[in-house]
């Protein structure tokens, strides 16, 4: 069959009009509505309104134009059938072949800042929707376009073969479910927050491809790499990349994992991230200082790992990061002289995250299990003076409350069981993911060797008895915080007291598997 007649109502005009051009050129009729139709008259595109088709005026501000018989019969008639054609030639009705629709813009208009709920109300599409399903479901008959990027490919078919091909309009089809899935999500998920319901009965969510990716985890795994359709500044989903390979799944993940953290800190801080895990975490009076920190941390295993930058990366930091292999480098961005010396190096990633990128977010947090899906708010508690509480007879100095407070940003990010220790503004030993608490304190005193002397330890979790005070004792460190809340808090508490060790309690835990 040929396609003869085509229906276009677009809400994003870019290309449209040397679209229906064309398609008028090759003899096809062109139905259009409001401003679409307004805008082809005013090119010298021949177009027939649709108040034409239906006999029926477009009426209630535009919001019934389409929803006609003479509309969706023509778009769900199944040409093959006897008793379909029959109708459709009694009742005077026409077939239509090529259906041309994009939506109203909620996603744009829900990105305001100072949006009305009338305004977002205001632009949820019904008829376009309507007519691309219809179309859709009808694809053995109907090509439906729904993307611009698609025009040049139905034009080419046609002019080849006066329609598109079945495998075509199914390809079509898919992606014009997958969008009205997507738009139709996104004004549930805008409509459930705006009543305070987050954890619907029924949780959908849209995403889309940024990019397909090499591999996954392994060079076995295919992956792609989505975001939300109002991902907001200041995440690894829309960073400006300015140098570098592609990025791979892990380096995402990783890149994610030390944001993240970087943005508990207010003050100039620089984060190492390795496999999920932090390897070290500086902070500083400026940028150069917080990284030679952070470095100073694990000077093994920052080798390939990633860093990230809460302030502008200078020559002087730019110069240490170029002495080692890196696999990516995240800054709100970069002085010229910096950025010059880094990308000397031809495969480090430079990504560039925005001056205002280290605001704090809560989304939600989901992860799939097989069959299902779980689904979280992000852990985003902040302490309080309030949550702190001295369960021992000594309290900690000025200078170790710093270091423990420190310390406890950083076990919040750390895969359970987790124990960091801090001194100096720094990590100086991280054991991450044990199967009990002794083993990860274990490697952290290990990793600290004798700077474990006169640090602080933060756990994410209590102690679920004295065993890792005293091991933390021996190794000479002098505070510790932890959420508390164990049968045997009392138990620790006189470990920390025989020793003089200063504990705080927070009443919160940061388990992370």
């Amino acid at each position: 069959m040929a396609i003869k007649r085509a229906l276009i109502s677009v809400s994003d005009k870019a290309g449209i009009v040397e679209f229906a051009a064309a398609l008028a050129a090759l003899g096809v009729e062109v139905i259009s509505t409001g401003g679409t139709q307004s805008l082809l008259k005013e090119k010298g595109v021949p177009v027939i309104g649709i108040s034409e088709v239906t006999g029926f005026p477009e009426i209630l501000d535009g919001r019934v134009k389409t929803l006609h018989p003479a509309v969706h019969s023509g778009l769900l008639a199944v040409r093959d059938e006897p008793e379909h054609q029959e109708q459709m030639e009694k009742l005077g009705l026409g077939y239509i072949d090529l259906v041309v629709v994009n939506l109203y813009p909620f996603a744009q208009t829900i990105a305001k800042p100072d949006v009305r709920y009338e305004d977002a109300i205001e632009n949820i599409d019904i008829g376009g929707p309507t007519m691309l399903r219809s179309a859709a479901k009808n694809h053995a008959f109907v090509t439906v376009v729904v993307d611009a990027g698609d025009y040049a490919q139905v034009l080419a078919e046609i002019r080849a073969g006066q329609d598109t091909t079945l495998e075509t309009r199914k390809q079509l089809a898919a992606k014009v479910f997958r969008h009205t899935a997507a738009y139709d999500a996104l004004i549930s998920d805008y409509l459930s927050k705006l009543l305070g319901d987050p954890l619907p009965e029924k949780y959908t969510v849209t995403y889309e491809k940024v990019q397909d990716l090499r591999y996954g985890e392994n060079p076995h795994q295919k992956a792609a790499f989505y975001r939300k359709p109002l991902a907001e500044a200041g995440n690894i989903t829309t960073a400006e990349q300015l140098h570098g390979k592609e990025l791979s799944y892990n380096n995402i993940n990783d890149a994610n994992t030390a944001l993240q953290i970087v943005k508990e800190f207010s003050e100039p801080a620089v984060v190492a991230v390795k496999h999920m895990n932090p390897c070290g975490v500086g902070i500083g009076a400026t940028i150069h200082e917080a990284y030679q920190k952070a470095y100073a941390a694990d000077p093994t295993s920052i080798f390939g790992g990633i860093v990230v930058a809460n302030r502008t990366i200078g020559e002087d930091t730019a110069i240490l990061l170029n002495e080692i292999f890196l696999e990516i480098v995240l800054a709100p961005d970069y002085t010229p002289e910096a950025l010059a010396i880094l990308q000397k190096k031809k495969n480090i990633r430079l990504l560039k995250l925005g001056e205002a990128s280290f605001t704090k977010k809560q989304d939600a947090v989901i992860t799939t299990v097989e069959g299902g899906m779980l689904v979280q708010d992000s852990d985003s508690y902040q302490l309080s003076e309030a949550d702190l509480k001295v369960v021992t007879e000594r309290q900690p100095t000025e200078a170790e409350l710093k270091q423990l407070l420190f310390a406890w940003k950083v076990v919040k990010h750390v895969k359970s069981n987790a124990i960091v220790l801090v001194a100096d503004d720094m990590t100086i030993g991280v054991g991450a993911g044990q199967m009990n608490r002794v083993g990860a304190a274990k490697i952290a005193i290990e990793q600290a060797a004798d700077k474990a002397k006169g640090s602080v330890l933060a756990s994410d979790a209590f102690f679920p008895m004295g065993d890792t005070l005293e091991m933390a004792a021996k190794a000479g460190i002098t505070a510790v915080i932890q959420p508390g809340g164990s049968i045997k808090d009392e138990e620790s508490i006189k470990v920390a007291n025989a020793y003089g060790i200063a504990m705080i309690t927070t009443g919160v835990r940061h388990f992370k598997h």
